[in-house]
């Protein structure tokens, strides 16, 4: 008895895992529309991605990206660890909102649905092609 108990516990044990689904990405119906994401203090964003100093992508806890642009250059940005989500009293986070870095608050201009971002060495290698194809670019002269 005490066998068959095993076995069947056994056998349930690898079958699980195989019906598990895999977290899927949510595709936006439309890319770049004004967003809000709300309760951001209870745990609804739970990754961030810098983007230079001048912006960041935020991802909920449903796997949504969204980009939010800064008012101005947010220094030590894409270096922090850790941000935090200064929503002014609102229990949502959007466009009126802010990101604390290192103890500096970075104001939003906007913040919009997006796609996942590329990894950041792609990123960078495409920013390099884009600067090294317009050091080709010759102004014309008057």
């Amino acid at each position: 008895m005490k066998n068959a108990i095993l076995f069947t516990l056994a056998a349930a044990a690898l079958v699980a895992p195989v019906h598990a689904k895999k977290p899927t990405l949510h595709v936006w119906p439309e890319l770049g529309v004004e967003a809000r994401i709300v309760f951001p203090n209870h745990g609804t964003i739970r990754n961030f991605e810098a983007d230079g100093n001048d912006g960041l992508w935020l991802e909920d806890h449903q796997r949504r990206w969204y980009y939010a642009e800064l008012l101005g250059p947010c220094h030590d940005l894409n270096f922090a660890n850790a941000i935090g989500f200064d929503t002014g009293g609102s229990s949502q986070f959007d466009k009126f909102s802010a990101v604390i870095v290192r103890g500096q608050k970075c104001q939003l201009t906007s913040l919009v649905t997006s796609e996942k971002p590329l990894p950041r060495k792609e990123r960078l290698k495409k920013r390099k092609a884009i600067v090294a194809a317009a050091k080709h670019i010759v102004a014309p002269s008057n």
